[in-house]
């Protein structure tokens, strides 16, 4: 098996390209430009939650969606708005 040998000349690119990439998604997401609509598998990514609790979500209600074709979309404005409403605090102090 061959060996790479890995510069600081390689590492430096790679910091550059991760930096480039990161603000790319943050500049979509500051402008709006993220997925309005979003299928099953990134809801899934997004929630850490398994196919059954995804589909527990859609059938109590909690979960809204559209299905187009047999493909189920959510409104990723509407999963935010559900985790903003869910929100726990705890203690807060006066």
């Amino acid at each position: 098996m061959p060996t790479s040998i890995i510069t600081t000349d390689d590492l430096r690119e790679f910091k550059i390209e991760l930096l480039d990439d990161i603000k790319k998604l943050l500049s979509k997401q500051t402008t709006g430009k993220l997925k309005r609509y979003l299928k099953s598998s990134e809801v899934m990514d997004l929630l850490q939650v398994s196919p059954g609790t995804l589909q527990n979500l859609r059938i109590n209600g909690t979960l809204p969606y559209t299905k187009v074709g047999g493909i189920i979309y959510y409104d990723a404005e509407e999963i935010q708005n559900i985790m903003t409403a869910n929100r726990v605090q705890h203690g807060s102090k006066s």
